[in-house]
Parts: structure tokens; C-alpha cells; sequence
């Protein structure tokens, strides 16, 4: 008898003491619509956007090439400088500097 008279079991006595915690533990682990589902959500919702501001960024960069490309000035300095293309009565010299030369390490 002397156990059902502890000081610390006392506040369990109150029935709608228990059904609080038990309504808060389901509803914090064990329902479908539980904290650590909503939880893994937002974490999901928060890596989705930050794929579509990057994708939106792309977009843009996107449009201003078709744009660049659309005018004949631009699709031959694309040729020009990407693909080293020429005119026929033309000749490229290609000037590579030391510092934009990647260096190979030297065995001893």
C-alpha cells in the first residue's frame, strides 16, 4: 500500500494526467501524422526548393545562350571561341600564358 502512496506516482493518479501523456507520446512517434514524419517533410520540402531556385538559375542562364545564339554575331564568336573555328582564308594562334598552363609534377 505504502506503494501506491509515493510522492512521485501521486501527479500519475490523475486520470487526465495520463491520457495527456499518452495522447502526446502517439502523437510524437507513433501516428502517421507524427512529429518526426512532418519532421522528415519539411527536411524533403526544404532540399526540393532549394533544387528549384538552382533549376530557375539554369533556366535563366539558358535563355540568355538561346539569346546570345539567336543572332549570327553571336552563334559565330561561339564558334570562334569554343570550338576554334575559322574562316577559310584565316589563320588562329592560340597564346596560352605560364600561369594558365597546368603544371606536371617532376619526379626525382
Amino acid at each position: 500500500m505504502s506503494f501506491l502512496n509515493n510522492k512521485y506516482l501521486k501527479p500519475f493518479k490523475n486520470i487526465y494526467l495520463l491520457i495527456f501523456i499518452v495522447f502526446v507520446i502517439w502523437m510524437l512517434f507513433i501516428d502517421a501524422h507524427s512529429w518526426i514524419f512532418h519532421h522528415e517533410l519539411n527536411k524533403d520540402i526544404e532540399d526540393l526548393e532549394y533544387q528549384k531556385q538552382h533549376y530557375k538559375n539554369e533556366i535563366k542562364k539558358d535563355k540568355k545562350a538561346i539569346k546570345e545564339l539567336s543572332t549570327d554575331e553571336g552563334v559565330e564568336r561561339t564558334a570562334r571561341e569554343t570550338y576554334y573555328m575559322k574562316k577559310p582564308d584565316e589563320d588562329i594562334f592560340i597564346i596560352e600564358y605560364e600561369d594558365s598552363i597546368a603544371k606536371q609534377p617532376q619526379d626525382e
